[in-house]
């Protein structure tokens, strides 16, 4: 550097800072000096300092909290309006309860209607196996009558094995006369004013689970 150049200082031309910066290919840039004028740091800022800030109301941090709420679409809304969707809500979720309720009630009585008719198809099926099988035993019974008693065993066990399943015999003489157990098919005068009475068991009536499904034919006293 040559006496009295200032450091800092624009280098002049003809003084050996200047030839320097030619050499080295610097000539054409511009130097600052300590006024800290044009070229002072990076993009023809000044030293330390940067883009002005131009105010621009679109640059904006968060807003400041408050107690306004904001919807799903952006509607603000009140503390009276949160109130009325919360009861809103919780009425449709009761009509949504009840009407599950009422239909599981429906399913459940719908269910046992079913089971009560699967039972009593299944019974019918069973009077009928009953009705086909009823003629043996009359045939037991009529043979028992005449004096073959071979068929006895055969009886005792077709009649045990039905009483299992449900089967009832209906051969009760002197009982009070019952329409639906008897079928009334002769009548004879009774000596008393007391009703009507069996006289005797013409046919041996069946009941099938304490339904008839057979009614005695019987002699009527009365």
């Amino acid at each position: 550097m040559s006496g009295g150049q200032q450091p800092g200082a624009t280098p002049q031309p003809g003084s050996a800072e200047f030839d320097a910066a030619e050499a080295a290919g610097l000539g054409g840039v511009s130097w600052a000096d300590d006024t800290g004028g044009a070229g002072d740091g990076p993009n023809g800022f000044g030293a330390g300092s940067g883009p002005a800030d131009d105010g621009d109301p679109g640059v904006s941090g968060p807003a400041s909290g408050g107690d306004d709420l904001s919807g799903p679409d952006g509607v603000e809304m009140t503390v009276e309006d949160l109130l009325r969707d919360l009861e809103r809500v919780t009425a449709e979720r009761d009509q949504y309860l009840d009407a599950s309720r009422r239909i599981q009630a429906e399913f459940e009585n719908y269910r046992k209607a079913v089971a009560k008719r699967e039972v009593e198809a299944r019974e019918r099926a069973n009077e009928s196996l009953v009705n086909e099988i009823l003629p043996v035993l009359d045939a037991c019974d009529g043979a028992l009558a005449s004096g073959a008693t071979d068929v006895e065993p055969v009886r005792a066990s077709l009649f045990d094995a039905l009483v299992k399943q449900g089967l009832d015999r209906i051969d009760d003489a002197e009982a009070p006369f019952d329409p639906e157990r008897h079928d009334a098919v002769m009548h004879e005068p009774a000596e008393t004013s007391d009703g009507p009475v069996v006289a005797q068991v013409l046919r041996a009536g069946y009941s099938w689970k304490g339904r008839v499904v057979r009614p005695a034919m019987v002699k009527v006293r009365g």
